[in-house]
């Protein structure tokens, strides 16, 4: 995908007035000169995919001679229109892009910012399309973008609208620069009906740091969505911006932090790649985390930390250039030594002799020596529970989290409360509504995870036996509370078994499932038939139970002797035998249980024993 932008070409209107005096004195003279001499270059900037780092395209931005008074597109373009040269220059622009895309990949989209005047220009198809070959029936032109600048104004949008409907029902597409600045409106979008729209670069900056910018984001990405509309975010510039715009959901992105323009068709570097590989990972995995496998590191806000020189006036100049900012994280050597928050520092600075104390002064002498300070793996229940178990007046003090010994980020209380009601209405929406256990989409990650990793496990299935002439004399009521019971003693007895790291879920019905990260598990099995055996009588008339059976119809329809419902537990590991998927664990598991009801009681097969 070839991108084409005259480089902040709409802004013309924006240059100062000692600007354009200093354009009026370079002349006429000049600006023929670029044009006739074709001294105009094009330089390259990425457009990646935020899905996979891939690099998607190229946005090809134009550039007078190296060093000259002309190098930059706002003077070129203001002098342009005052003399008249508009379309000279655009043509001139249009021409050194296109020349330098074709060493653009095969079926790389070209992206074209014009001039809305342009394109209504007769000369537009007559003379651009026809000089440069482009065949707008061809399949070729679905690679070239029409990339419209909505800082610019369109005096008639109907008529404009018609012609882009024409070059669009010939095979071109249509995309919206700027989107959300200039004279931006929602129903000029609408009109248009863009293929692509690029959301500038105002709403991206500080967007994870901005709750109404991330709300108005998200509201855009749903708009897409809903229309067939590709998002390109403009004007990344941190790592932060990158992680939420990702978390949001953006597909595609460009800025400086991603890459920045060259002559050359770069890729992106290898780790931005991973970094975004890594991001759309961990939201992935957002799906499937509880509060107590969540770490707290993936929730953290990558702010800047302070060193602990840094004086009151610094602070003040600090937290004036970053409003949302609450607090800040002292830092030396790379590790927290202290947090400050705004509004102790304020109360400081309010008392008697608070501003000739401490405005000139290191901020050590203020800031909280001993704050909450976490792990990046440590869960986001374990950190809730740290951070309300705090005095009153620290209970919104930002947490401090650390990975490798060195500082990390922050946690907010607010963001802490916020992520923990979002993973657990995820959860309760992949969970089985009875027992409250993950269900199947749970269940199959849970499996692909260990599957994935070469280190011990054991996948536990349990099914009870002669449950459905248990429900068809009792009632699914009683069957329910059978069911319940069934799922507490699994959770109870894993819990007692601490050094066994585990995962329980709920297929459905009467078939339950565990993973843990050992293969000895005998005496967990023991003990879950212990507690089975013994608590199942307290579900059965004392007739049953003397008599050991219940009085049922078979499938047949015939009346027959069913015993007390026993447990079938069928242990597969990767011991002897390695799995490639969750199937192929079913098939062991299903030979198992049928080993174990030939028994006719609770019992436990484990594979290779």
């Amino acid at each position: 995908m070839l991108s084409y932008e005259r480089q902040d070409t709409s802004c013309y209107t924006e240059m100062t007035n000692s600007e354009m005096s200093l354009t009026d004195q370079i002349g006429l003279g000049e600006l023929k000169n670029v044009i006739l001499a074709r001294k105009i270059r094009t330089v390259f900037q990425p457009i990646v995919s935020l899905v996979d780092g891939q690099v998607l395209g190229y946005e090809a931005l134009s550039r007078g001679p190296n060093g000259s008074e002309l190098e930059m597109p706002t003077t070129l373009f203001y002098l342009a229109r005052k003399f008249d040269l508009l379309w000279e220059l655009e043509l001139l622009c249009l021409s050194q892009a296109l020349l330098q895309g074709k060493k653009i990949p095969h079926k790389g989209l070209l992206f074209l910012n014009i001039d809305p005047q342009i394109i209504r220009d007769p000369r537009f198809e007559s003379e651009l399309l026809s000089k440069w070959n482009w065949k707008l029936t061809s399949s070729s032109v679905n690679y070239i973008i029409l990339e419209i600048t909505e800082g610019a104004a369109i005096e008639d949008v109907v008529g404009f609208t018609k012609t882009l409907a024409s070059l669009v029902n010939k095979g071109c597409k249509i995309a919206m620069d700027d989107t959300g600045t200039g004279y931006s409106s929602l129903s000029r979008l609408v009109k248009i009906h863009p293929h692509f729209i690029k959301i500038d670069m105002d709403l991206v900056r500080d967007i994870d740091k901005d709750r109404m910018k991330q709300a108005l984001m998200k509201a855009l990405y749903k708009f897409s969505t809903l229309t067939n509309i590709k998002i390109i975010a403009e004007g990344i510039e941190t790592a932060a911006e990158l992680n939420e715009l990702i978390r949001i959901g953006i597909p595609y992105g460009q800025g400086f932090y991603l890459q920045q323009p060259s002559s050359q068709l770069t890729e992106i570097s290898e780790p931005i790649r991973q970094q975004i590989l890594y991001q759309v990972h961990s939201k992935e995995q957002e799906n499937y985390y509880t509060p107590i496998t969540m770490p707290i590191g993936a929730v953290a806000r990558m702010d800047r930390g302070l060193p602990a020189t840094t004086l009151g006036y610094q602070i003040i100049d600090y937290f004036n250039k970053n409003s949302r900012a609450m607090g800040v994280c002292i830092v030396e050597d790379g590790k927290p030594v202290g947090l400050l928050m705004k509004d102790k520092f304020l109360g400081n600075l309010a008392t008697q002799y608070g501003i000739a104390l401490y405005m000139h002064r290191p901020i050590d002498l203020v800031m909280d020596k001993n704050p909450i300070v976490v792990d990046y793996h440590l869960s986001l229940e374990q950190v809730s529970k740290l951070a309300v178990s705090r005095s009153e007046e620290r209970l919104y003090d930002y947490i401090i989290v650390t990975k490798n010994e060195k500082y990390y980020g922050v946690i907010t209380i607010r963001r802490l409360l916020e992520k923990t009601t979002q993973v657990e209405l995820n959860r309760a929406k992949h969970s089985n509504p009875l027992t409250g256990l993950p269900g199947n989409v749970l269940i199959e990650h849970e499996i692909n995870c260990v599957l994935l990793k070469n280190r011990p496990y054991a996948v536990i299935y349990f099914d009870l036996d002669n449950f459905k002439p248990y429900n068809d004399v009792y009632g699914f009521e009683s069957g329910d509370r059978v069911l319940y019971l069934t799922a507490k003693i699994i959770q109870q007895e894993m819990e007692h078994e601490a050094n066994l790291p585990s995962f329980i879920g709920h297929i459905g019905g009467d078939d339950f499932i565990a993973v843990v990260h050992d293969w000895n598990v005998q005496g967990l099995c023991q003990n879950i038939i212990a507690s089975f055996d013994r608590q199942i009588h307290a579900y059965y008339g004392e007739k049953d139970i003397r008599q050991g059976y219940i009085l049922a119809k078979n499938r047949h329809g015939k009346e027959e002797r069913f015993p007390i419902i026993s447990l079938s537990i069928a242990v597969v590991t990767n011991r002897n035998s390695r799995y490639f998927t969750a199937h192929e664990l079913a098939e062991s598991a299903t030979l198992l249980k049928k080993k174990c009801k030939l028994s006719w009681q609770s019992c436990y097969c484990i594979d290779g024993i």
